[in-house]
């Protein structure tokens, strides 16, 4: 799809037709899209691919083209986005940048002939004559270049409400976007491994693509440049996302040649992470940067009884992989510190993250977590990060319909504005009387790109293919589809469903011996009857 600025762009429908990267000797004009110049602006014309994508663009400018021309290329995760200038984060301006990744920037174009430029992520594109003594240009074609894996989705997701459908496949290639060199946080801004972030897209690949090298080799590139005692990413709740990480990487693939390489480096951190606990207890960790997620970064009390959780947590699993490592000294080390850390219980300050944490660390009853604090408002304040961890609480407190209804406001709600990809972060007030990222802004209508985001994804620079908002696709595979991994790499594993109010639910669930092949239907009577076809080798518990 493609729309021009004006009367001095001929012929944009014809990049709509399908390429072949060859300038054609001969074309009739009426076969190419022309910028013309004449003297009253710079002719441009904006594309939309109609899905964010990771990657490059490729223009093929036509035999008629002689000579050389300059042209400015904006690429944007929005229209928005793919107007602007780049002003280093100006309020006044809108915030767009060209940080991680080159979004904005002249090139000079070949006569007749094909270049392709850039590495980012983006959906739409502004290409701008930028040549003022050049009298026109003319394209054959306009491609993008989509750079991903070529690997199969093993796992899958359908039910009776396409919504929920349409999330769980959103998520799905979110991550697969994002799993690039090393796993990435995001394909515009943030291409970095962030250890935490990493957390919900490590799940997302579990229940998506199955065993995938790209996890354990971001999880090393963590550990080889993070030496003791320093905390990974600079963020001590990092360096306890590596080892809850690395427990759940075992859980789902049952690799224990890779996890024995993690033991040195393993009963270090484990020791490090003890020394950051008082004789009451309660977590002490002295640092600049103490941090669950960026939407509860200005509650202390909230990110105080956060990490007291996650320590916990990140303890106790740490004292299972010591034990199945034969490290007894150090699990019980963990196991004895987890019991003390225990009898101390924060106040959560109604932080729907702290909560979901203590739930989950066995500090507060998921049910009291869910009705007292999470289930408040719906999915008003969940963050797209630490919205994995809410569903996993109120799954833990029996709640399935509440997350269900979850996942389709807040999800679904980026859907609805657009989104084809999950973000960095969004807020359900944010849509009130919000345009959406497809379409130029009309007076009197927020801009959900622009007006929005904080910290360090203020407006523009905020990202929209964002990894670790992709944890729900993992959860809608455990808890509807209800694939639960009981023994390292899928040995065993429980199947559950949880349909809440759907009808019916089937899918797929890879493990290191096959993929896993369910259907569940529900019955008049209220009950639910399933088919199950597991590879052999595989046990199959149903409680």
């Amino acid at each position: 799809m493609s729309d021009s600025t004006g009367q001095k762009v001929v012929n944009p429908k014809v990049l709509l037709r399908n390429g072949d990267s060859q300038p054609w000797f001969g074309i009739d004009k009426k076969e190419l899209c022309r910028l013309v110049n004449d003297k009253s602006g710079n002719p441009a014309i904006r594309l939309d691919f109609c899905t964010e994508l990771h990657g490059a663009i490729q223009l093929t400018t036509s035999s008629s083209n002689r000579i050389t021309s300059k042209v400015r290329i904006r690429l944007g995760e929005s229209v928005s986005e793919a107007m602007s200038d780049v002003d280093g984060n100006s309020k006044e301006k809108g915030g767009a940048t060209n940080h991680h990744s080159m979004r904005d920037y002249e090139v000079t174009l070949p006569g007749y002939g094909t270049l392709e430029i850039g590495n980012s992520g983006y959906r739409f594109a502004r290409i701008e004559l930028a040549d003022t003594t050049v009298k026109e240009i003319a394209f054959k074609e306009i491609r993008a270049v989509a750079v991903m894996r070529n690997i199969p989705y093993l796992g899958s997701f359908t039910c009776s409400d396409t919504l929920l459908n349409k999330i769980w496949s959103t998520r799905a290639y979110t991550v697969h976007l994002c799993m690039q060199d090393y796993l990435l946080d995001g394909i515009k801004r943030d291409r970095m491994v962030w250890m935490g972030d990493m957390h919900p897209e490590v799940m997302t690949i579990n229940s998506v693509f199955g065993n995938q090298n790209i996890v354990p080799k971001s999880l090393d590139f963590c550990r080889n440049t993070t030496p003791l005692p320093q905390w990974i990413n600079g963020i001590s709740t990092y360096s306890m996302w590596w080892v809850i990480a690395q427990y759940d990487w075992y859980r789902y693939q049952g690799n224990l040649p890779y996890l024995k390489e993690q033991k040195s480096y393993l009963t270090g951190l484990l020791k490090l992470l003890l020394n950051q606990v008082d004789s009451l207890g309660r977590e002490s960790v002295n640092e600049k940067m103490r941090f669950l997620d960026w939407p509860s970064s200005e509650n202390p009390k909230a990110i105080h009884a956060g990490m007291q959780a996650l320590l916990l947590m990140s303890l106790i699993r740490g004292g299972e992989l010591c034990r199945i490592l034969e490290d007894k000294d150090t699990a019980e080390k963990c196991f004895r510190m987890t019991a003390r850390m225990k009898q101390y219980i924060p106040d959560a300050n109604d932080s729907k993250q702290a909560a979901s944490l203590m739930a989950l660390a066995g500090m507060m009853s998921p049910e009291k977590a869910d009705k007292e604090v999470i289930s408040i408002g719906g999915a008003k304040n969940f963050s797209t990060y630490y919205g994995y961890y809410m569903l996993q609480a109120q799954a833990l407190a029996g709640n399935y319909q509440g997350a269900i209804d979850n996942i389709r406001q807040f999800w679904g709600g980026m859907l609805k504005l657009g989104a084809t990809t999950f973000w960095e972060d969004f807020n359900l007030d944010w849509t009130t009387n919000a345009a959406g990222i497809t379409e130029i802004v009309p007076a009197g209508k927020k801009d959900i790109h622009r007006d929005f985001g904080a910290y360090c994804y203020k407006q523009l620079r905020h990202s929209l293919c964002h990894g670790w908002s992709t944890g729900p696709t993992a959860w809608l595979s455990q808890h509807v589809l209800g694939i639960t991994p009981l023994e390292p790499g899928c040995q065993s594993v429980r199947i559950v469903p949880h349909l809440g109010d759907l009808q019916w639910v089937e899918g797929t669930f890879p493990t290191s011996l096959g993929v896993i092949k369910v259907r569940h239907e529900k019955k008049p009577d209220g009950s639910v009857q399933s088919k199950i076809d597991a590879p052999k080798g595989i046990r199959i518990v149903r409680r």
